[in-house]
């Protein structure tokens, strides 16, 4: 609501903004500066760029850094769209009947294959079946990721997580199985289905991950872009070789490169040809441990 002025209140600056993206209380932005100088005005794009989020500015603020910008109107007031929400409308729509109709129809046929590995799992070492750990997804939100466990139960890692290593005696006998086949993985049909990931999009990790030392949040700028989609169960990144140990910045870098193009080339073909990939990825897996 407006005041007796006739603005609107004032919630906060940058940061309060965020927080109200993240909440999911904010669909569309307009960016408003008239005494910001260019690098200002860049610095909150760039912020909000990281985010799901319609964002729009007034000409007269990005005439001469965004020019070649599409124009739509607010009343009176003409808008240029910087970034739009990756997909987005009917392609979310879309995407989520793609998850739920072949998730669920591999979820059905596997179920019996996933009870011997459940008996595997239970027969080979004292502890739980499954694995729960919570990992950051859509806009940041956290979730609790399923996985068949794979590790000692005494040595599970809920927090500060890592990554497991080639000869990790962390991992059991059957664990080293599923871990090179992915079939670890399989149990994220759940999220799939209840909505929290999706079958392809960027690998979701644990928000204390870390490489070389720095978490991976802060490894690079970019990485927090990944988070303007669901995560998947696979990805594009995954099918072209960076899977398994982060283990360097190099290797980080490369996983965001990839998880980017993803995002902003997506489209339903794009999904099932990275879905075939990944089946030639599980039968002739290179780096998992």
């Amino acid at each position: 609501m407006a005041d007796e002025g006739g603005c609107a209140p004032f919630r906060g600056g940058v940061a309060q903004l965020l927080a109200d993206i993240r909440a999911g209380r904010v669909d569309q932005v307009i960016v408003a500066m008239p005494f910001s100088t260019d690098e200002e005005l860049q610095n909150v794009v760039g912020r909000l760029a990281m985010l799901p989020v319609l964002i729009r500015l007034a000409p007269d603020l990005s005439s001469f850094t965004m020019a070649g910008q599409s124009m739509v109107m607010l009343g009176d007031l003409p808008l240029m769209t910087v970034f739009e929400r990756p997909i987005n409308g009917v392609d979310q729509v879309v995407k989520r009947a793609e998850d739920l109709l072949i998730g669920s129809i591999i979820l059905f046929f596997a179920a019996p294959f996933l009870a011997l590995v459940a008996l595997a799992i239970k027969l080979d070492s004292p502890g739980p079946v499954f694995f729960k750990q919570e990992r950051e997804g859509f806009n940041h939100r956290r979730f609790r990721i399923w996985k068949f466990r794979s590790m000692r139960t005494d040595m599970l890692q809920y927090d500060e997580v890592r990554q497991a290593q080639k000869g990790d005696p962390r991992v059991t006998r059957v664990g080293r199985i599923i871990r090179a086949t992915s079939i670890d993985e399989v149990p994220q049909l759940i999220n799939v289905v209840v909505g929290n990931m999706s079958l392809v999009g960027p690998r979701p990790h644990a928000p204390s991950t870390k490489v070389a030392g720095v978490l991976f949040s802060e490894a690079t700028q970019k990485y927090a872009a990944r988070h303007r989609v669901k995560p998947g169960m696979t990805g594009w990144a995954q099918v072209n070789g960076w899977r398994g140990e982060t283990d360097t910045d190099e290797k980080l870098l490369k996983r965001v490169e990839f998880d980017l193009f993803y995002i902003d080339h997506w489209s339903v073909g794009f999904d099932l040809y990275i879905m075939a990939r990944t089946v030639a990825a599980v039968l002739f897996p290179r780096s998992a441990y």
